[in-house]
């Protein structure tokens, strides 16, 4: 390999490993690299970055995370929770599986893992113990059931995935239902034994008259999902549009209807989205920089040709992908790997007739694992904090959840066909 490209690599790695900010660190060697290396005029990368920001994909991320911080400042969480419970929460391990079933209401409209730990597993986790859950388990299953944040869509890294590989942001969220709805009935199961072996007391089967008292009160929360993803998939607006729809329904909802929050709050939330938003666009902006110099470069193109020299089939490099996707989510966050990553191997995908769209799934559930693996997860530090104890004790304590959710990343990436069945039967998507 020419020096120079190590020369760069070892900038970029360098400066991550002084904890240098990602997004800096992505411009900076970036620009060292089409200014210094490539020879461009600088002033092309004030171009590139203008490029960046301008498109209209990143619309929707802002206005899910703005309806992920609207539901956390007033109840529609609580109401969330409220709902998974009555429905499962008298089974052996039931209140653990409501918290499961919760993560998957909320991330099916915030798109984030970190915002669903934030606001599922920081209530969730306190509640298990204090219903004499075994506290490692608590922590365990509240650390890592937030990856649905991030697979069930609306998917934050989806979006940008989609963005960079052209697929259709759609259908691609289809591809993300059947693999959240496996994640959450395997760890449901693994609750149901593990809190059936432990004797944990179980609470008494609701009547159908609470049941239905507790649907007439969430109503209004439920019907935030069906609002998205029925806009979507009936073609009354795009995934963009339904994002904004969302903002202005559970605004409505919080103000008008369950009146938990005050006018007062609206700016704070909005100003606190804002914030959110901003520090995934820069690194978005500082991810095109040094894109721009792996396009220039051609190394895409290269590393493509050196992999498939030295492998031959689609199902070894799937499995070598996603050991390095395991290896790469315990140093870096998904936005900044799926940005950086996903033109690297969308060639070798084209060379070795991986489906675009099964491939971006399987990044997503590799990356989501990443959260819960340290030493950089940022899952293990929040759920931590809520539970006052160390790294290695959350650690320890998420292994058994890891282990499940990687056997379905395993099914998920020999079995393509389960992965692109909606895809297929709402859009004939031929992939």
């Amino acid at each position: 390999m020419d020096n120079s490209y190590l020369l760069i690599f070892a900038l970029l790695l360098g400066s991550l490993a002084a904890t240098v900010p990602v997004f800096m660190a992505l411009f900076f060697t970036g620009l060292v690299g089409l200014v210094w290396v490539v020879g461009l005029d600088p002033q092309i990368v004030i171009e590139v970055l203008y490029r960046s920001m301008d498109k209209f994909a990143l619309i929707v991320v802002l206005f899910f995370v703005l309806c992920g911080n609207i539901m956390t400042t007033g109840t529609i969480v609580q109401k969330l929770i409220k709902t998974a419970n009555v429905l499962v929460g008298f089974l052996p391990g039931g209140l653990a599986m409501a918290g499961v079933l919760a993560c998957g209401f909320f991330g099916a409209i915030s798109g984030s893992t970190v915002a669903t730990v934030v606001a599922i597993g920081g209530f969730m986790i306190p509640a298990l113990m204090e219903n004499d859950y075994d506290e490692e388990f608590s922590i365990g299953i509240m650390t890592t059931a937030p990856i649905l944040g991030v697979v069930i869509p609306p998917s934050i890294a989806m979006i940008l995935y989609a963005m960079v590989s052209n697929d259709s942001l759609e259908a691609l969220f289809l591809t993300g239902f059947i693999p959240g709805i496996l994640i959450m009935i395997a760890m449901s199961l693994y609750a149901w034994f593990f809190c059936r072996r432990q004797g944990v007391k179980t609470k008494p089967r609701p009547s159908l008259a609470e049941v239905m008292a507790t649907l007439r009160e969430s109503v209004w929360a439920l019907l935030l999902p069906v609002l998205i993803f029925g806009g979507i998939y009936s073609g009354l607006f795009t995934a963009n549009e339904a994002a904004v729809v969302a903002c202005f329904y559970a605004f409505f909802v919080e103000i008008c209807i369950h009146r938990d929050m005050r006018l007062g709050d609206v700016k704070k939330v909005i100003v606190s989205s804002a914030v959110t938003s901003a520090t995934l666009l820069v690194i978005v902006a500082g991810a095109s920089v040094f894109g721009e110099y792996l396009t220039f470069q051609q190394i895409p193109d290269k590393i493509a040709n050196a992999v498939v020299a030295n492998i031959q089939s689609p199902w070894v490099f799937l499995l070598a992908v996603n050991i390095l996707l395991l290896i790469i989510g315990m140093f870096m966050d998904i936005i900044s790997a799926t940005l950086i990553l996903t033109p690297i191997f969308l060639p070798l995908l084209h060379k070795f007739g991986i489906d675009t769209m099964h491939f971006g799934l399987l990044m997503t559930v590799n990356l989501g694992i990443g959260y819960c693996t340290p030493p950089l997860g940022v899952s293990l530090y929040i759920s931590g904090a809520v539970a006052d104890r160390d790294l290695l004790y959350v650690s320890r304590a998420v292994l058994p959840f890891l282990l499940i959710q990687i056997a379905i990343l395993m099914v998920l990436t020999f079995w393509p066909d389960l992965v692109l069945f909606l895809p297929r039967l709402i859009y004939g998507y031929g992939g």
